[in-house]
């Protein structure tokens, strides 16, 4: 499974009007399945959607709810990683060991993981008690 071609493929369909930023991200989930999702810019900023984020959304519609890995790849000279926002949402899906690969169009590949991303992620257990 090449989640950096899902990624790159999904890209394509990015809604990204007013930055041309254009953002491509795969997950794969524990059923084996590849959910994909681009950016999608709105003029009103704040409500635009994360590639990551729309992912996440299409594994859930699907009846997923974990998260095994994860691509993203965008047209930039640096591979670029998620927003804050997105980090924490993988982290609700996903356990701090899963794989993170990040890539730029031009082919720089690095890999890293949700835990890597964001130490000390709030989690249901930060509930516990509440």
């Amino acid at each position: 499974m090449d989640l950096i071609a899902e990624a790159r493929a999904v890209r394509e369909n990015a809604h990204a009007p007013y930055s041309g930023f254009k953002v491509g991200a795969a997950v794969l989930s524990d059923s084996g399945t590849v959910h994909r999702g681009c950016n999608v810019e709105n003029a009103a900023y704040p409500e635009g959607t994360c590639a990551e984020a729309g992912a996440i959304a299409a594994m859930i519609a699907a009846g997923d709810t974990r998260l095994q890995a994860v691509a993203v790849i965008a047209d930039s000279p640096r591979p670029v990683p998620p927003c804050g926002g997105c980090r924490q949402k993988l982290a609700e899906f996903g356990g701090p060991d899963v794989k993170v690969t990040l890539a730029t169009t031009g082919g720089l590949v690095e890999d890293t993981t949700i835990g890597a991303l964001l130490p000390g992620a709030f989690t249901q257990s930060d509930m516990d008690g509440a």
